[in-house]
């Protein structure tokens, strides 16, 4: 790579000190070419030669200068000119220039290798209104300072490329004294160890990192020795215990003798029964176990102790102090004679396994209840439109079609819900901005005051005036508006009232801690505290007094997940027979600029 390196940098000094020869001689040419083009035209040869000549005079960089007519005879030159002798013997000079040249009007540049260094070649058309005259050729030579500074570059990099494989070669052969003898005299011991020879010791003086591997070196050689001296029986039971506890280190793991004495637990399991703290290492596990596990694996335990079962899978519930479902997995250890030795568990809570599988059940359940009900609807009223349609009265038609248009929308809405919650939780990204909630919450009171004053209730809207801007998707938080606004007038009797209520929190404190607080409140039927931890679950639907009530129970779960993308938490206050009060935070907007200054100001402050 150093070689690499070297002579790109040399290749481009010299490539670009090239390109400015060129670029000079190129503008050169097109300016003498301007100037004696009028001369060249008028026949006025002298004239030409003398502005050549001064031309010539006034620039240190003109090699030579050559003039041709329209059929590349040359008749004048510097610092050489044609023979003045017209004759059959006389030399003719010619300039071999490409058929097309005489159309181009572009020069034509080279570049030619002499012994004092590479001249630009630069030939230019010499035209005067559109007339083909001849060619101007001008010689360039290269620039003294870029040849001088190309070549002190050219030598202090070839300098420094010696420098450096002599650096490389002097690394080498240190490398060979100091670290080579050392390393095969480790490989030398290591061989020796793996043949049995726990003896082996390594005795050079050194210091540094080398000293401290060969230090660690005698000191495993030394525990090796001690090791030897115990019984391999005995460390081979231990290494394949260990290998195992390693093995199911990831969940609950116990290992027990065949005693059912605990030689290992991982702090997984201290967990799951409550064993923090106690001395349960070297204690009978069936006195420490809960008594349903007891009850559940005593008799599987001293099976597989005595090698009639090689283990086996149970599930075990938990009551106290929480309801908690354990799966157990049993794995007898052998030694290398299939002989017991011991027991390993392996424990997983699988609780919320458990409940979702529950809850799942229970959602396909109000699913398809839910579908069936709207479905059979729509089905019976078709049947009775196209069996009795031309028999039914005007009204009764349009009221079977307002019942199906009903049902429908209760199948939209249902499926909308499905979808909404699929959509959360795809981990799509949303645009979050200034949003104004005071519309949303005015649009939310439109679409449902119909629906409140139908069923007789009061919706009402509780707000601090001039409420700040806050951050946030306006479509995210409409639906949490319209989900719980929803389920309030759902739960609420006829004559009760709902509110949402929108007020500034902290409006004196800095801008990045006010808040603007949504509840929305209603004097419905309430939740029970044992359900209230369980309202936000996916899945789950609280089973309430009135069965006929619609829905799936996915609407506080699509609230809770939008929530939770504005960087809030929702909450919920509730008595039964009371009412519900549902409420979250969500932070004030904070314009860039202003966002900027505050953690310039907060950086500068650290």
């Amino acid at each position: 790579m150093t070689s690499a390196v070297t002579f790109w940098a040399v290749n481009s000094i010299q490539q670009e000190a090239r390109l400015n020869d060129t670029r000079y001689g190129r503008d050169l040419g097109i300016l003498l070419a301007a100037d004696v083009a009028p001369l060249v035209a008028q026949g006025d040869y002298s004239q030409v030669a003398e502005f050549s000549q001064e031309f010539y005079n006034r620039s240190s960089s003109i090699r030579y200068m050559l003039y041709a007519d329209s059929d590349g005879e040359i008749y004048y030159g510097i610092p050489y000119t044609a023979p003045p002798v017209n004759s059959a013997l006389a030399l003719r000079r010619r300039m071999q220039l490409p058929p097309s040249y005489a159309q181009s009007k572009e020069p034509l540049v080279r570049q030619h290798a002499t012994p004092d260094g590479t001249v630009a070649d630069v030939f230019v058309p010499l035209a005067y209104q559109e007339k083909y005259l001849g060619v101007l050729a001008i010689g360039i030579n290269p620039n003294p300072t870029v040849v001088a500074s190309a070549a002190l570059t050219r030598n202090v990099t070839v300098a420094v490329f010696v420098a450096i494989w002599v650096m490389v070669i002097l690394g080498g052969v240190f490398n060979a004294l100091t670290i080579t003898q050392p390393i095969k005299e480790l490989v030398l011991g290591v061989k020796k160890i793996a043949a049995g020879d726990f003896k082996q010791r390594i005795d050079l003086p050194f210091g540094g990192e080398l000293g401290e591997l060969i230090s660690s070196f005698n000191e495993m050689a030394e525990r090796l020795e001690v090791y030897e001296e115990h019984n391999i029986e005995e460390l081979t039971a231990q290494k394949a215990k260990l290998e195992t506890l390693v093995s199911t280190i990831a969940d609950g793991a116990i290992l027990l003798d065949p005693q059912m004495r605990i030689i290992l637990v991982n702090p997984a399991a201290q967990r799951l029964f409550n064993w923090e703290g106690m001395p349960v290492l070297g204690g009978n596990a069936l006195y420490y176990l809960p008594a349903a596990v007891t009850e559940r694996l005593t008799c599987p335990l001293f099976q597989a102790a005595s090698g009639e079962s090689e283990g086996g899978e149970f599930r075990v519930t938990l009551r106290e102090p929480n309801q908690r479902t354990l799966r157990i997995l049993l794995a007898t250890v052998l030694d290398g004679r299939d002989t017991p030795k011991g027991i390993a568990i392996t424990v997983q809570d699988i609780t919320r396994e458990t409940e979702l599988n529950e809850a799942k059940s229970q959602f396909i359940s109000n699913v398809s209840h839910e579908l069936r009900t709207p479905l059979f609807n729509i089905k019976s009223i078709i049947e009775t439109i196209q069996e009795f349609g031309n028999n039914l009265p005007v009204e009764s038609q349009q009221e079977f079609l307002m019942t199906a248009n009903q049902e429908t929308d209760r199948l939209t809405r249902l499926v909308n819900d499905v979808l909404d919650l699929a959509r959360l939780e795809s981990g799509r990204s949303y645009q979050f901005e200034a949003i104004d909630l005071s519309q949303a919450i005015e649009q939310t009171l439109r679409t449902y005051q119909l629906n409140a004053q139908n069923k007789g209730i009061s919706l009402v809207k509780e707000s601090t005036p001039e409420l700040p801007l806050i951050r946030g998707n306006y479509d995210l938080l409409l639906q949490v508006f319209t989900n719980l606004v929803g389920n309030a007038l759902k739960f609420t009797p006829e004559g009760g009232k709902v509110t949402i209520r929108a007020y500034h929190l902290h409006p004196q404190a800095d801008l990045a801690a006010q808040a603007v607080r949504i509840e929305v409140a209603d004097t419905g039927m309430g939740i029970a505290p044992e359900d209230q931890p369980k309202i936000f679950e996916r899945f789950v639907r609280v089973e309430n007094r009135v069965h006929t009530l619609e829905g799936t129970g996915l609407g506080l779960c699509i609230v809770n997940d939008i929530v939770q993308k504005h960087e809030s938490q929702i909450h919920v206050i509730s008595e039964v027979g009371v009412g519900s009060t549902f409420w979250f935070d969500l932070p004030v907007h904070i314009p860039e600029t202003l966002d900027v200054m505050l953690a310039e100001a907060a950086t500068a402050k650290a």
